[in-house]
């Protein structure tokens, strides 16, 4: 029997998902939808994110359409990021794909409709295409300085990275709403993408989990650069959320993330960053 998975993201799809359809919880671009199609599934919903920059929360759809796999996105105003369970359970469809709408999805439909229908469709064996991002890139690194770091996805962070200022493509939702252990590494700071912020603000709910661990944390607003893409956020994003700790170095709502990066590298050589508590 066909079944419909649940998943806070593509990354964390497993083996038994072959053969099946998965919800994920992950934005709807080309790097989720790839971890996805991976597995020979026979269709995937995932989220939009608020769509945004560049249209990077739903690239993927016509990524897969590459080899005739069904997916969709859910609008991110009606369930929350990272948490597919919830997902199905209420979310509606903001766009599909054509191999999708072959199946008889359609935009409105609830999650559990659209991936329904999907449960009738052919397994696809063909491998995605080659993606061009999750990567990790060094942005900065000078002695005696703390080391700036872009990260495509949450995830890559390594014990090593403790210290780091770190650019993420990821969003800033905690996995199926509850604490996990994604930012490892003590670092300094770090931020993520809004990903459209979302029903009951699930697009930014980690921010003040790392007050608590004194890690300065904000959002770049997902329209101003593209979600998964971490040296466009660098470069282009404009923070559009910050926790206490990151209001405390100073940044501010409306500001380049460029601009408030160094801040705090300039606070770091005066040796002006506040100690922990």
């Amino acid at each position: 029997m066909v079944q419909i998975l649940t998943f806070p993201s593509s990354a964390s799809a497993t083996p038994e998902s072959a053969g099946n359809v998965i919800v994920s919880g992950s934005y709807g671009g080309e790097y989720n939808a790839w971890h996805a199609a991976k597995w020979k599934i026979r269709g995937v919903v995932l989220n939009d994110c608020g769509v945004g920059c560049r249209e990077a929360g739903i690239k993927g759809l016509p990524y897969l359409d590459r080899i005739g796999l069904a997916a969709a996105t859910a609008d991110v105003w009606t369930c929350h990021v990272a948490d597919g369970e919830h997902m199905l359970a209420h979310g509606r469809i903001s766009h599909i794909n054509a191999s999708a709408a072959k199946l008889g999805c359609r935009v409105g439909q609830t999650v559990a409709e659209c991936a329904g229908l999907m449960t009738r469709g052919p397994v696809i064996e063909t491998p995605p295409p080659e993606i061009a991002g999750g990567k990790r890139y060094v942005l900065r690194e000078v002695p005696g300085e703390p080391r700036v770091l872009a990260l495509d996805a949450a995830p890559m962070l390594a014990p090593e990275d403790a210290g780091a200022i770190v650019i993420t493509g990821s969003h800033a939702a905690l996995f199926r709403g509850q604490p996990d252990n994604v930012i490892g590494p003590a670092l300094l700071a770090v931020f993520f993408n809004d990903a459209g912020v979302g029903l009951d603000g699930a697009g930014i709910n980690r921010l003040p989990t790392l007050d608590r661990r004194n890690v300065a944390a904000g959002t770049v607003s997902a329209d101003s650069a593209p979600i998964g893409d971490a040296r466009a956020s660098y470069n282009e994003g404009i923070i559009s959320h910050l926790n206490q700790t990151a209001l405390g170095l100073g940044g501010k709502v409306g500001q380049p993330l460029r601009e408030f990066v160094d801040q705090i590298l300039t606070l770091a050589r005066s040796g002006s960053l506040p100690r922990p508590p």
